[in-house]
């Protein structure tokens, strides 16, 4: 029976994975080599996603914004560590140095792990079970020999993991190197002090905004089951054309030197809102890839030069890894650490490890994580048992041959999934998933919601294991959470026409048969099963 649980970082799937160790009874002890709690989020300097799709089963204060900046999701984290008192199961300034089998691991499962404390000696502990919480931020990938010269350069050069703000550009002329969200921002925030900042792009990027139509945040708007449904239903080209023409009208990409090779929803997209004006505005200028490096001076593949450069910034992402783990505990699945559900290692005799934050989609990290850690200390305490291990091992391959064919992956970039459907296939191993026939019979306004509003963590609270009796009403009423921040003026408010109700009422009526439809094709004994067990009830 798994009692003591090692959790190893205090960042957001840290604490996560504390509070469902200790909703199931068991102790954790988390160990943070930093001074603080927060993980990445003690150094960011960026707005992040939107708040309604981080809301787990603890609210955020009512006068925090939309986009959050870093010090108040840092604050959010404080606040939820110490409600649901973790602190105290905090180890600070604790380095983990080795994670291993006991030598009774096969009778027992049992991992001994050593650390190293803040005034460097070294302790060793037994723990009936380890959760990883490191995720994939922690070891900067600077590579330099992929730029010949950059001995020469006679300016300052860093990775953004070591950006901490504008200062040191007032008045310099800067190269950002890599286009993913942190180039964008650093690019974005540098153009406000610096003489001029060049943006290298080896690919490209779609930019997609933060504020979507009517001015809501994208993921309320977009990241909803209906939408879900009708990417099951149409095919992929569909959605590729669409977006990218929704895009391009906003501002065409080719003009803005922006458009890259893939299509729109092969990659997760760059979210910023400032991008374009800054190119638009001459303060950002997109270059392509840096050829090579000449004093100060920079060449680009095209044959283009800037010189004069002050500071080349390596937005050049990360490599992961688990240095503290046995290499027979970690399974290689071509590009990507294997793990099953991107959670388990395959190949231990025991389901004592686990990994929970070590994903990447285009949602909410910590509303997957709270869902991995959930699934995690079930299987912990023997409530959900794992496939074998041949069977883990034959479904992290087909994984990895789908995340290939559908995104594009490197070495860096291995970890992509669809945020609902990861979600929802979690959801159903612990027994949480909302059944949308089921609310469409019995709690038709929850379905309205559910269906068509954003899929946020109050869905996997409605029902099983961990039912959150606030979950409703909190669904009920996110929108309202969304608008309240931004009520710092009444204006006068128009009334709804009557042709808009009646597109409302249209959509949801297709809503409902393309739920029904999408059931009937995967799930073809559902429905008749379902109406034969239907009575009065409320959910």
């Amino acid at each position: 029976m798994v009692h003591k649980v090692a959790v190893i970082g205090a960042g957001l799937s840290g604490l996560t994975s504390m509070k469902a160790c200790l909703e199931e009874g068991m102790v954790p002890t988390c160990f943070e080599s930093s001074d603080d709690i927060g993980g990445l989020w003690k150094f960011k300097e960026v707005s992040e996603p939107n708040r309604a799709s981080i809301y787990l089963d603890f609210p955020i204060p009512a006068d925090y914004p939309n986009y959050m900046h870093h010090s108040k999701i840092l604050k959010y984290f404080r606040m939820y560590a110490e409600h649901f008192k973790l602190l105290q199961h905090i180890r600070l300034q604790t380095l983990v140095k080795s994670v291993r089998q006991t030598p009774d691991f096969s009778r027992t499962g049992q991992w001994e792990v050593v650390t190293e404390n803040r005034d460097g000696q070294e302790e060793r502990h037994v723990f009936d079970a380890v959760i990883c919480c490191t995720g994939h931020f922690n070891y900067p990938n600077l590579p330099l020999k992929d730029f010949p010269g950059i001995d020469t350069f006679e300016g300052k050069y860093f990775h953004s993991w070591d950006y901490k703000g504008p200062e040191d550009m007032y008045g310099k002329r800067v190269v950002v190197i890599g286009i993913g969200n942190s180039g964008g921002d650093i690019a974005v925030e540098g153009s406000r002090v610096a003489e001029q900042v060049y943006l290298s792009t080896r690919r490209g990027a779609w930019v997609i905004r933060q504020v979507s139509d009517n001015g809501l945040p994208v993921d309320i708007k977009y990241k909803t089951r209906f939408i879900y449904i009708l990417f099951q239903l149409l095919p992929m080209r569909f959605f590729n054309w669409f977006g990218e023409k929704k895009l391009n009208a906003m501002y065409d990409h080719t003009m803005y030197a922006l458009k890259p090779k893939h299509r729109l929803f092969s990659q997760i997209p760059v979210i910023n809102d400032d991008l374009p004006f800054k190119i638009l505005s001459g303060a950002v200028i997109v270059k392509s890839n840096v050829k090579e490096i000449q004093g100060s001076t920079v060449v680009f593949d095209d044959g283009s030069v800037v010189e004069k450069v002050d500071i080349i910034v390596f937005a050049t992402g990360y490599n992961y890894g688990f240095p503290y783990l046995p290499s027979s505990a970690v399974y290689k699945s071509g590009y990507r650490v294997g793990l099953y559900k991107h959670v388990f290692p395959p190949n231990l005799e025991h389901p004592t490890l686990a990994v929970v934050g070590f994903i990447h989609a285009l949602g909410a990290i910590l509303t997957q994580a709270e869902m991995q850690a959930r699934w995690v200390v079930r299987v912990f305490r023997g409530y959900k048992k794992l496939p074998s291990n041949q069977a883990m091992i034959k479904a992290i391959e087909n994984d990895t041959k789908s995340i290939d064919k559908n995104y594009i992956v490197s070495k860096l970039t291995p970890l992509q999934v669809d945020f609902v459907s990861y979600m929802d296939d979690l959801a159903g191993e612990i027994g949480v998933r909302p059944c949308l026939l089921w609310l469409f019979f019995t709690d038709y306004p929850l379905f309205k919601r559910v269906f068509w509003g954003p899929v946020t963590a109050y869905q996997y609270r409605l029902m099983g294991p961990g039912k959150w009796e606030g979950a409703r009403s909190a669904i009920f009423t996110q929108f309202d959470r969304m608008y309240q921040p931004l009520k710092t003026r009444q204006p006068a408010e128009q009334e709804t026409s009557v042709a808009t109700g009646l597109i409302k009422l249209s959509l949801t009526i297709m809503a409902g048969g393309a739920a029904v439809y999408y059931v009937r094709v995967h799930h073809p004994t559902a429905i008749p099963s379902l109406l034969s067990k239907i009575h009065p009830q409320t959910v």
